[in-house]
């Protein structure tokens, strides 16, 4: 199973910081997708253009979760030279990850 057949995501950006939010289309799978992306996956998903930290932020109540990616920008949209700046493909790509069996 993809993130995607559960899950959708949006992005944002601040300098040199990217965000990821992925929100559960059924708030039940909360519990499971905390199991599923934790900061170590996602920072391994991510580590050929993150340079720094992946911090998780988990939100319960929205069945979310906010991954905050420093050092991920090629040094900020304004000085990078990477194709997407703004790392907005990135819910993309992650959203294609494989997810373990329930």
């Amino acid at each position: 199973m993809k993130l995607c057949d559960i899950a959708h995501a949006r992005t944002g950006d601040k300098g040199n910081i990217s965000n990821i939010s992925v929100i559960a289309y059924d708030p039940a799978d909360f519990d499971y997708l905390a199991r599923e992306l934790d900061e170590q996956r996602v920072a391994t998903v991510f580590s050929s253009i993150v340079q720094g930290t992946v911090k998780r932020y988990d939100l319960p109540q929205l069945g979310a979760f906010n991954f905050v990616l420093s050092q991920a920008l090629g040094g900020g949209v304004t000085r990078s030279v990477a194709l997407d700046a703004h790392g907005k493909s990135r819910s993309a790509y992650l959203l294609d990850l494989d997810l373990a069996e329930r």
